[in-house]
């Protein structure tokens, strides 16, 4: 990996810097299991619905995509909606606060690889921003110790405020690229989910990174990742 070439790097969060997606799964398993099971009549929720219909999606998008492959129409609600409620946002915030429930009672540590990532990146100057689907981020970057590494953080209420779509479109990225003064083309956007490396192959990025964390290094090619990782430690190279 020769970093001369690139400017920044544009980090999706869940699964990439963090074990979070170990959190998260957990906590949508439990949500949807929940939901399911009380229905009756359903398909069990399984690991497959995760990577197939959720991962790597904005939260509520991720409910209607899960509920639309069962055939379940529910309505949309407002994301004021208690986590009892059953409609999509209702659905979205329990899920929420099982993940809140996790993260405040067992932290997070920030994956090894990743952390000499990031030092080596500092080191060569490399600016670092995270772009993530998720309105937790902040609390996730505080909870591992590391939200000093982002003078950028577009997360789900940053999109939701400036009116960016989320992945697979490629508007974050190239709206974390901007923040950070640097031109798309030589950013690098490092991802662990399939709609997140559509999302870097849809824009003019200089490279897109997927790391294998349960995706597989097929699929993440298949859908725009041109070098799959299974650990960030494989991208120090030289300046």
């Amino acid at each position: 990996m020769q970093w001369d070439n690139y400017d920044a790097a544009l980090f999706d969060l869940d699964g990439v810097l963090t074990p979070t997606a170990e959190v998260h799964m957990s906590a949508w398993a439990r949500m949807f299991t929940e939901f399911l099971t009380a229905r009756g009549g359903q398909e069990p929720y399984t690991e497959d619905d995760y990577f197939a219909h959720i991962d790597g999606r904005p939260r509520y998008e991720g409910v209607a995509t899960m509920l639309a492959s069962r055939g379940i129409e529910l309505p949309q609600g407002t994301p004021d909606d208690p986590g009892s409620a059953e409609t999509v946002s209702g659905l979205g915030n329990r899920k929420n606060e099982l993940f809140t429930q996790v993260l405040r009672s067992e932290g997070i540590t920030a994956y090894a690889g990743s952390l000499a990532l990031l030092d080596h990146l500092e080191q060569v100057g490399v600016a670092m921003a995270v772009v993530s689907s998720s309105k937790n981020a902040p609390e996730v970057l505080r909870a591992a110790g590391i939200a000093d590494r982002f003078p950028v953080v577009v997360d789900g209420a940053v999109a939701h405020d400036h009116g960016l779509p989320g992945k697979p479109h490629p508007d974050t990225y190239e709206y974390a690229a901007e923040q950070l003064g640097v031109p798309s083309a030589r950013s690098v956007v490092l991802e662990d989910a399939i709609s997140g490396v559509q999302a870097g192959a849809a824009g003019d990025f200089g490279l897109v990174v997927g790391v294998d964390r349960g995706a597989g290094a097929a699929a993440l090619r298949e859908h725009g990742a041109d070098l799959v990782v299974e650990d960030l430690a494989e991208l120090i190279g030289d300046r």
